[in-house]
C-alpha cells in the first residue's frame, strides 16, 4: 500500500524524511500490528513530504519482519511496529532467534496496549467462562490463535497452567484465519487481541467470555477479567510500539519520537484507537526500552517455570 502525502508541514520542510519510508508489518493483514501500522502510516503519509510504503512480512511470531528491520542498521527510513510477540516473547521462546531484541533496535515509543480476549463462536452453548470451564473439564478444550510465540498463545498457556485443564493450542497463519475457523465452528474458541476481534464481537459472530488485563477494557465492560474470575496469574497486556534499526542517529530518533507523540495526540488517531479498544502509549525511547527489557525477563521466567514450548 502506498500512502502519498497530502501536505508538507514543518517536518517535511526540514527535509525529513529524505526518501520514502519502508514500513514493515511483521504479521499478516487483519491483525493488531497491521491495524495499528496502517492507522499511523496513513497519518504520517498525510503529513510527511515522502510516501510511506507498507509491507506485510509475516512469519515465526513476527520475527521474520523484525529481522528485516534489524538488518537495516542505521537506516531511519526502515521502521516497524514492534510487539510483545516479536520483542518480548519470541526471543525467549524460540531457539536461534536471528536478532537481539534490544541491541539490534532503537525503540522509539510505545504506541498502545490492550487485552487478549478468550472468545467462543457467537452461537456456542458456552455462554460464559463457567460454561467454558465445565466443558474443558469434561473433555479438554482446543483454542486457536494467530500463531506460535504470540501473546495470545502465551495467555492460553497461562490459563492452562493456572486451571489444570487440558488446553490444546492450534496456531494459525494470522488472526483472521484463526477467527474464521472459530466462527465456522471448526474450533471451539480463540484467544485473540481485542482490536482484531472487536468487530466480530459487535457483530455477534464471536462471544467474548474473559479478558486478560487487570481491569476491564471500556469496550468490553460486561466481560470479566481472568483476575476477577480468580485467576490472577492469567493477567497480561498486549503492547505495541514503534521501533527503528540500531545505529540511527539520535537526532532522527528524536524526530521520530516527536512525530509519534504528535500522532498519538491527534484527535482523529485517538478516536480510531479508542474505537478498537487501544489505549495510546506515553512511553518514549527510555521508557519503552525499559518495558521491553522487563517483559523479556518476565516471559523468560514464565516459559522456563511452566515448560512452555513454541509448538
Amino acid at each position: 500500500m502506498l500512502l502519498t502525502s497530502l501536505a508538507a508541514p514543518a517536518m517535511a520542510q526540514a527535509s525529513w524524511p529524505e526518501r520514502p519510508v519502508r514500513w514493515i508489518i511483521n504479521f499478516p493483514p487483519g491483525g493488531a500490528a497491521d491495524i495499528l501500522s496502517r492507522i499511523l502510516a496513513e497519518y504520517f503519509g498525510n503529513r510527511f513530504g515522502q510516501p510511506i510504503v507498507v509491507e506485510n512480512r509475516p512469519g515465526a511470531g513476527g520475527m521474520v519482519g523484525a529481522d528485516i528491520v534489524a538488518k537495516a542498521r542505521g537506516d531511519a527510513h526502515t521502521v516497524m511496529i514492534s510487539s510483545a510477540s516479536s520483542h518480548g516473547i519470541g526471543p525467549v521462546l524460540y531457539r536461534n532467534v536471528p536478532y537481539d531484541p534490544l541491541a539490534d533496535f532503537t525503540h522509539v515509543h510505545l504506541v498502545g496496549s490492550f487485552p487478549s480476549v478468550l472468545a467462543v463462536n457467537g452461537e456456542s452453548p458456552m455462554r460464559d467462562f463457567a460454561d467454558f470451564m465445565a466443558q474443558a473439564w469434561r473433555g479438554g478444550m482446543v483454542y486457536a490463535t494467530g500463531g506460535n510465540g504470540t501473546m495470545n498463545h502465551l495467555v492460553g498457556q497461562l490459563l492452562k497452567q493456572e486451571t489444570g485443564i487440558e488446553l490444546t493450542h492450534v496456531p494459525y497463519r494470522g488472526s483472521a484465519a484463526a477467527m474464521t475457523d472459530v466462527i465456522a465452528g471448526q474450533v471451539p474458541c480463540v484467544m485473540e487481541s481485542l482490536p482484531t476481534a472487536l468487530g466480530h464481537f459487535r457483530g455477534g459472530r464471536l462471544r467474548p467470555i474473559a479478558q486478560s488485563e487487570d481491569t476491564r477494557d471500556s469496550t468490553l465492560a460486561d466481560v470479566p477479567t481472568f483476575q476477577e474470575l480468580g485467576l490472577p496469574g492469567v493477567t497480561s497486556s498486549n503492547w505495541f510500539g514503534f521501533s527503528l534499526p540500531a545505529g540511527v542517529p539520535g537526532a532522527l530518533v528524536e524526530r521520530w519520537d516527536a512525530a509519534l507523540q504528535e500522532a498519538l495526540a491527534a484527535p482523529a488517531v485517538q478516536q480510531r484507537l479508542a474505537g478498537i479498544g487501544v489505549r495510546p502509549g506515553t512511553l518514549g525511547p527510555d521508557g519503552y526500552t525499559a518495558l521491553i527489557t522487563s517483559e523479556l525477563t518476565r516471559w523468560r521466567q514464565v516459559i522456563r517455570a511452566n515448560g512452555i514450548q513454541a509448538d
